[in-house]
């Protein structure tokens, strides 16, 4: 998936499986010094991060509890799959300036 920050494209979000994630900063947000960190546990010292289980960052922008359990089964989401979770709810409504979207073709 793609991350967007304040609606420009900073970087992409890919799980390889259920235990490997990879955030990679995008070519021109990384070199563009005005621009900021997505988050400070991601900062623009590495272009590549990865990870066993989803990044603390994005996984915070998910809903627990109840409300969790309520977009899960509305969804048809398995509710122990975080990236599908964050696909299917973090295109438009989030707080704060980072939104995702899914990786279209070019």
């Amino acid at each position: 998936m793609e991350i967007y920050r304040n609606g420009i494209l900073a970087g992409t979000l890919t799980e390889e499986n259920r235990q490997h994630f990879v955030f990679r900063y995008d070519d021109n947000y990384f070199t563009d010094t005005n621009k900021p960190a997505i988050s400070l546990t991601l900062p623009k010292t590495q272009k590549e991060y990865s990870s066993q289980f989803l990044f603390p960052f994005f996984f915070n922008m998910l809903s627990e509890g109840v409300n969790r359990k309520l977009q899960c089964t509305q969804l048809k989401i398995d509710e122990e799959d975080n990236f599908g979770l964050l696909m299917a709810i973090a295109q438009f409504d989030t707080i704060g300036a980072v939104t995702v979207k899914p990786i279209t073709a070019k």
